[in-house]
């Protein structure tokens, strides 16, 4: 019986806040009826992101009330990392470049720590 218990205490170790890891909300607007094309080119910047170090998920959301308004939800184990050489990528920097023929300005942007885990 101890053998299987440290068996599965070896496969699933407990959760411990990875003082790293962040998680960060990146809020966009899109012109009025250009959502579509703000979807389309986001979802061609998350297939680059994905192969970036350090990176977790992303998850893309649209407000089903006003479809202008579109919110990543991104997971990224190095803070750093995500500031920095993320925020320089060439793929990240064509987005922005492009981003202005259907978003109305740059996104807001918050950073987010793990405190507690239940």
């Amino acid at each position: 019986m101890l053998m299987c218990i440290l068996a599965f205490v070896a496969r699933h170790p407990p959760f411990a806040p990875d003082d790293k890891e962040i998680a960060v909300i990146v809020q966009y607007k899109a012109q009025p009826s250009r959502e579509h094309e703000a979807i389309l080119a986001l979802t061609d910047l998350i297939q680059e992101v994905k192969k970036e170090p350090y990176f977790v998920k992303i998850k893309l959301h649209v407000d089903p009330k006003d479809k202008t308004n579109i919110m990543l939800y991104e997971v990224w184990r190095d803070e750093a990392y995500y500031n920095t050489k993320h925020m320089n990528t060439a793929h990240l920097q064509r987005f922005i470049e492009s981003s202005r023929a259907f978003l109305t300005g740059p996104p807001e942007i918050t950073i987010w720590k793990v405190d507690k885990v239940f």
